[in-house]
């Protein structure tokens, strides 16, 4: 089993959730979350008075799916986040050794 972690663009979710919902993935945690890249923040302009935004508002998505699936997975979430400019965010996978679901005591695939 894999762990799939992406950093997008918070306006991206929802078309992420559809690429994902489409491929069949059953449960996936959001977080908010604020960092920079490359593009090291920004400046905006308030009330007259220049300002620097280091940190950028991002969400994180974690999902996790079996190996077999992995790649699909990612390719999905780069498709549904691109935008083509700088900021879009990252996706990488982790092995996970162990999955239980606590309702149940199921483990390994079948808790997924």
């Amino acid at each position: 089993m894999k762990l799939i972690t992406a950093i997008v663009k918070p306006y991206r979710l929802d078309e992420v959730k559809t690429a994902l919902q489409e491929l069949g993935v059953h449960g996936l945690t959001v977080t908010e979350a604020s960092g920079y890249g490359r593009q090291r923040g920004h400046t905006e302009v308030y009330r007259g008075a220049e300002y620097r935004v280091d940190l950028v508002p991002k969400v994180r998505i974690e999902v996790v799916v079996e190996d077999a699936a992995a790649d699909d997975v990612i390719d999905a979430v780069v498709r549904a986040a691109r935008t083509g400019k700088i900021g879009d965010g990252k996706v990488w996978a982790v092995p996970v050794e162990t999955v239980v679901r606590v309702r149940t005591g199921e483990r390994g695939p079948d808790a997924l």
